[in-house]
């Protein structure tokens, strides 16, 4: 399990950033209180060799060095919030690393009064060349003002700030050239930055503008008094976004009553996935605090799904036909003036109409003659006086990609008519709701592609075997995450034995389920080769490092590539001794029900995640009693939003005592009872109830190391089919067991056991030998006179193949039984 973050790390977290600030924590004397993971690798210290020890020791040996800077950091210390220089630091092997450095001062959760938060950032700077594709200083500042409503702060591409006014410098106690090249969360280490920086992502990725409530003010990020904050997207000449602009809102500037209001609604638009929900919830918002009353009106494309129309459909008498989805008014104590979910047909004349072609946002007054041509040509436009309105507003409802429809509003006698801001308030709700119908389809097409592609990579049926009785079921996540990349797989091995195997890939989306389908593939390639759990998960970790590797560029490298952090669970169950073997590479244990009810986590050594690379694996073995219950699961089934862990597994337990007649009442039985919400992660889901092949199933024999015993190898196994009513298969029983009893005396060592398996339809033939040299199929020349036995036995079995023990091996063929 990973470890819970430091305090210093939640300061410094920028969500989903693509790299963690190097931070360590300094108090008052000069002594490190903090070191995060990025530091350890930058300095190659871990937290016990530098935390309580003089922060002095990480500067180079010159004590020139550490005297300048401790004199710089002494000498703003009483004045500012804020330090950023230069220094040369020293790794711990000895190298010399120049790097230009943050200072924070704020207050401490220990003993002392204040801290440092220190940021480092690269040799040349936090980024070498920040705002590099953008243009160049001596056109940067028309740039910037030709295009924002008020410049106070420019983020580039990589959310680096490139330039900053006045306002700025002094809010944040720092200058523009200091500031340059540094992230807003590493300026200002705050939650509100945080968000800031969350909202900056979506206006880089099309969303629009994004408003963040209170995030700046003179006392800077947080700090009482602060202003509304706008984030703005900054374009080149072909229209891509290439940079973010941040706008502060002082008091008495534009009208902070509309701000305020704006920010306070848009968090309520756009709760869920449903189109028609975030339209009601546009008018909750907008009624009464814009208008008195408000419909949201949509074109069909947007009724079965598609975000745009490419043109106005109409009737035959010319007129635009809309849905509308959502109605809302102040006066609906008598019925609502106009029923929702109706159909409205709109003339040419209807401002409706015209702001659909126009894509612009119109204020009328009723007595303007386009709203009187309006209601002579369409009797649904009889509301408008019915309601004695005096102010119309049409306003689109569009995405950057195209339009969905309209939002039309109007206010009565009793107010004034629609302003200025009137209009931009109405047009930024539209914009929220119309944006987040766009993502929410964007989230339905990847969750339904997502679930086909992982349905598709999940048995489809379960494969046909005796050993154990199998059920699973597998609910994808149910929350805005997405569908996960969690797996389970049921693999019949030799000797009659099954392999059960859960897994999770880290992560949601298309990626995490191509994740899963690649291990999950190599699990099955590694459980043909029949090696032991622990082997196996050393290898598949093996595989994880590599495949990510390759896939992850240098900056997907450093915040862990696909398929790190994989957890699996992988046992393997033998009907014969009724052992079961087991190891985990990170995954929950493994509960079992003893056939009285009795219910145990198996003791499984956790081992690590996949892709960690060089740690070990241990396989633990346990007998079962026949008809034990074997539950196996991915942490989903756990991370119920209504109850911690301890009562889930309270509830898990409960549940699996009760005596059910088969593991599928089983599987019901505990998703109805832990999952009381649809699960906000992926859940996988097996059980198993064990059977036993009794000693009549099974023959065994130990045969002479001598040449002679072939023959009456052969003579032993057709004896046994009489016994098992098998006489059918005594001719090739009789050609493998000569073939594979013959290559043991050829090439392997002493003892040699042979051992038959009647399991159902199915009957298995297995050869033992100490040695470990497997053998292998070779094509003979015409005139030799070997080399066609395995050849023979590959032809004969519909399957073959070599499992290695603990001390020699196995060679093993299975034929398939005619129905008797």
């Amino acid at each position: 399990m990973a470890r819970p973050s430091s305090p210093s790390e939640e300061w410094t977290r920028a969500g989903d950033a693509p790299q963690q600030p190097c931070t360590a924590t300094v108090d008052e004397r000069g002594i490190v209180t903090g070191w995060s993971e990025a530091a350890g690798r930058l300095l190659g210290y871990g937290p016990a060799e530098v935390v309580g020890r003089p922060a002095a020791r990480l500067l180079a040996d010159d004590v020139g060095e550490r005297d300048a800077v401790g004199e710089r950091v002494r000498r703003v210390a009483a004045g500012r919030r804020g330090w950023s220089g230069s220094a040369v630091l020293r790794h711990r092997d000895g190298r010399h690393l120049p790097r230009r450095l943050l200072a924070h001062r704020r207050a401490s959760d220990g003993p002392a009064a204040a801290e440092w938060l220190v940021v480092a950032g690269s040799a040349g700077g936090p980024s070498s060349s920040p705002g590099q594709d953008l243009p160049k200083d001596e056109v940067f500042g028309e740039w910037v003002l030709r295009q924002l409503p008020c410049s106070v702060g420019v983020f580039d591409g990589d959310l680096r700030l490139v330039g900053a006014n006045a306002g700025l410098e002094g809010a944040l106690s720092l200058s523009a050239e200091d500031m340059r090249g540094w992230r807003l969360t590493e300026l200002a280490p705050h939650l509100l930055s945080d968000r800031a920086e969350a909202a900056m992502r979506l206006v880089l990725e099309g969303g629009g503008v994004q408003h963040v409530a209170d995030l700046l003010g003179p006392g800077g990020v947080g700090a009482e008094g602060g202003w509304p904050v706008s984030l703005a997207p900054l374009k080149d000449a072909e229209g891509q976004v290439r940079a973010v602009c941040l706008v502060a809102y002082r008091t008495g500037d534009g009208d902070p009553a509309r701000q305020r209001m704006l920010l306070q609604a848009q968090p309520l638009i756009g709760t869920t996935d449903d189109a028609e929900r975030t339209a009601q919830e546009l008018t909750e918002a907008a009624v009464p605090a814009v208008a008195d009353f408000v419909a949201v009106e949509v074109l069909d494309a947007f009724r079965r799904g598609g975000e745009t129309a490419p043109f106005l459909p109409a009737t035959s008498a010319g007129r635009v036909v809309l849905d509308r989805i959502a109605v809302r008014s102040v006066l609906d104590d008598g019925g609502p003036l106009v029923p929702p979910g109706g159909r409205a047909r709109h003339p040419a004349v209807s401002p409706v109409t015209r702001c659909l072609v126009e894509g612009q946002a119109a204020v009328y007054a009723v007595g303007e003659p386009a709203i009187t041509r309006w209601v002579e040509e369409d009797p649904q436009a009889a509301w408008i006086g019915r309601a004695g309105v005096r102010s119309l507003m049409v306003v689109p409802l569009r995405t950057r990609s195209g339009m969905l429809g309209a939002v039309l509003l109007g206010r009565h006698g009793r107010r004034g008519p629609f302003a200025a801001d009137d209009a931009w308030l109405a047009e930024q709700l539209a914009d929220t709701a119309a944006e987040a119908v766009r993502r929410a389809r964007h989230r339905g097409r990847e969750r339904t592609t997502t679930m086909t592609l992982q349905r598709s990579l999940l048995p489809q049926t379960l494969p046909d075997q005796h050993a154990l009785d199998v059920a699973t079921r597998y609910l994808p996540a149910g929350g805005r995450a997405g569908v996960g990349g969690d797996w389970f797989d049921v693999i019949p091995l030799s000797g009659a034995r099954v392999a059960l195997v859960v897994g999770d890939v880290v992560g949601h989306g298309v990626r995490a389920s191509a994740t899963m389908g690649r291990v999950r593939t190599a699990v099955r390639t590694l459980a043909d080769v029949d090696l032991p759990p622990d082997e196996l998960l050393t290898h598949l970790d093996d595989l994880v490092v590599h495949l990510s590797a390759d896939e992850a560029g240098p900056q997907e490298a450093e915040e862990g590539a696909a398929g790190i952090g994989t957890t699996c669970l992988y046992a393997v169950y033998d009907p014969i001794s009724r052992r079961l073997a087991l190891a985990r590479a990170g995954h929950p244990p493994p509960a079992v029900v003893a056939p009285d009810g009795a219910v145990r986590f198996l003791d499984v050594p956790p081992g690590p995640p996949l892709g960690l690379g060089g740690l070990p694996f241990e396989t633990v073995e346990t007998e079962l009693e026949e008809g034990s219950l074997i539950a196996l699961y991915t942490d989903g089934l756990l991370e119920a939003r209504d109850h911690d862990i301890d009562e889930a597994l309270d509830k898990m337990f409960a549940t699996l005592a009760r005596p059910a007649p088969t593991p599928d009442t089983v599987c019901d039985r505990l998703l109805a009872a832990m999952l009381t919400h649809p699960p906000d992660d992926d859940v996988a889901l097996l059980t198993a109830r064990t059977r036993c092949l009794g000693a009549d199933r099974v023959a065994t024999w130990e045969l002479d190391f001598d040449p002679t015993v072939v023959a009456e190898a052969r003579r032993m196994a057709s004896d046994q089919l009489v016994v098992w009513h098998l006489e059918e298969a005594a001719f090739i029983t009789e050609l493998v067991v000569s073939e594979l009893v013959t290559n043991a005396l050829r090439y392997g060592r002493q003892p040699i056991r042979l051992r038959l398996i009647h399991e159902g339809r199915t009957l298995i033939c297995e050869v033992f030998d100490s040695s470990s040299t497997a053998p292998h199929l070779r094509r003979a020349r015409i005139f030799d006179e070997g080399g066609r036995g395995l050849l023979l036995v590959g032809q004969l079995a519909q399957r073959w193949g070599t499992r290695h023990e603990a001390t020699g091996k196995t060679v093993w063929a299975e034929q398939f039984l005619n129905p008797s």
